[in-house]
């Protein structure tokens, strides 16, 4: 089902090859960029009723993800499951929790990522979530591309279980590590997050 999931990821031109730096700040020569697939709605709505199939069991409330990439998923999950949806915003650095968004005292909430790298931004979510009473249902990610446990650099931890579509094991350097940088291949900073971190989660 993975490999059935990823292949439609690459019609939609969603998966890249290069060298990309990630919004984690990490390098890799394989970038996801979701929004690729989830442009079209009957794309967008077919994952998140993959993604609900996966994670009802958990019961979840409430639907929190971090903006900009989980917004789109964190909806059609949302709908799939029944419940509301609410995103998280990034404000001079911080994770915040705005546009009257709120997680209620003992609310269980299902956190959602389009892709995830490390986990630090979904981390934050949780943070917030635990931060104003909630408790975390689980974690979903359209695609989980953290590889395996050794070799994961700087990795969150995620403290719940994480249910994911698609699984990678791809390569991911150090900037400092870097084999594309030590040949010179130009590098590509693609993303929603501004300046030297963009790119995916």
């Amino acid at each position: 089902m993975s490999q059935d999931w990823l292949e439609r990821f690459r019609r939609c031109g969603a998966v890249q090859d290069g060298h990309f730096r990630l919004s984690s700040g990490l390098h890799s020569t394989t970038y996801v960029q979701s929004a690729l697939i989830l442009q079209y709605p009957h794309e967008a709505e077919a994952l998140g009723q993959a993604l609900a199939a996966r994670v009802r069991g958990q019961r979840p409330e409430v639907v929190a993800s971090p903006a900009l990439g989980g917004i789109v998923i964190a909806h059609e999950l949302a709908r799939a499951l029944g419940c509301r949806a609410i995103f998280t915003e990034r404000v001079d650095g911080r994770m915040q929790l705005r546009r009257g968004f709120s997680v209620g005292p003992a609310e269980r909430a299902l956190l959602v990522e389009d892709v995830i790298t490390t986990g630090g931004s979904v981390g934050e979510v949780a943070a917030l979530v635990r931060a104003a009473g909630g408790s975390v249902a689980g974690l979903a990610a359209l695609v989980d591309r953290r590889g395996r446990a050794d070799q994961r650099r700087g990795g969150a931890d995620l403290e719940a279980p994480l249910a994911a579509l698609i699984t990678l094991d791809l390569p991911v350097y150090a900037p400092d590590a870097c084999p594309l940088c030590r040949a010179g291949v130009p590098i590509n900073k693609p993303g929603s997050r501004p300046g030297a971190r963009a790119g995916e989660g």
